[in-house]
């Protein structure tokens, strides 16, 4: 199991005080293991009300879905240490399966707010407050993600990207955006998952706003045609138009 964007924010230190108590109420985490994890470190924030109330959140899962979920062979042998010092240790034969794309336990109210959320068509989504836009980014539908991913919010986008229901056609299409962050860009460019898929690759590299430093580290997964497109494309910076005109030099001189 991964890091995702939205764990990483928690783990930086980047989330303000009203989302880090909801997280530490369960909320906000689309996935087992992001939820699990989030809630083990919030037991050590600043903040006396989110440590006790992450505790409270731990202590009610149900052990046996914590017994299963860290049976799994993906679980981080730190969580499994850190649950095996509360007196929870994983099943010898998990006697349910675990959907990790699912939070292990949900907030008080969290089904009537995700409701709230799907019912919501696209136009609201600008009206809608932090914390509900937030929630769409996470379990929403493909079009309002299309949409949260262009939110001035970094950690809106971090949700939108964690979200486990978005498709590798989705972040292809997220990479071709220019009015994405250079973030989204950053975070899609380094998760090799989504790199195994060559129209991420070409996006990444044509679109202007990826940092250059990325876009010429993918010039060399291009194939021929597509380098010779770039060589030519006025949109990309000149400097990887300048390489990838080097890289049809060498190519044809390579065949003569």
């Amino acid at each position: 199991m991964h890091p995702t964007p939205l764990l990483d924010f928690f783990r930086r230190g980047e989330v303000e005080r009203d989302v880090r108590l909801q997280a530490a109420q369960g909320a906000l985490a689309p996935r087992a293991y992001e939820q699990l994890a989030i809630l083990v470190l919030l037991l050590e924030d600043q903040d006396r009300e989110i440590r006790e109330t992450a505790d409270e959140t731990l202590n009610r899962i149900p052990v046996e879905a914590l017994q299963t979920f860290l049976a799994r062979s993906d679980v981080p042998i730190d969580l499994r240490e850190f649950f095996g010092d509360r007196g929870i240790f994983p099943a010898e034969i998990p006697p349910i399966a675990v959907d990790v794309d699912e939070p292990l336990i949900e907030a008080e109210g969290a089904e009537d707010e995700e409701e709230a959320a799907r019912a919501s068509g696209t136009q609201e989504l600008a009206a809608m407050t932090f914390p509900q836009r937030l929630k769409c980014a996470m379990k929403g539908t493909r079009e309002q993600r299309a949409i949260l991913i262009r939110d001035p919010n970094k950690m809106i986008c971090a949700s939108v990207l964690s979200c486990p229901k978005v498709s590798t056609p989705e972040i292809e299409s997220f990479a071709r955006m220019q009015n994405v962050s250079e973030d989204v860009l950053r975070i899609i460019g380094s998760n090799r998952a989504w790199l195994k898929s060559y129209g991420v690759i070409l996006a990444l590299t044509k679109n202007p706003k990826t940092p250059l430093a990325l876009s010429m580290g993918f010039l060399s997964k291009l194939q021929d045609r597509d380098v010779a497109k770039v060589s030519v494309d006025r949109n990309v910076p000149e400097a990887l138009r300048i390489s990838a005109r080097k890289k049809v030099v060498a190519s044809v001189s390579g065949k003569g």
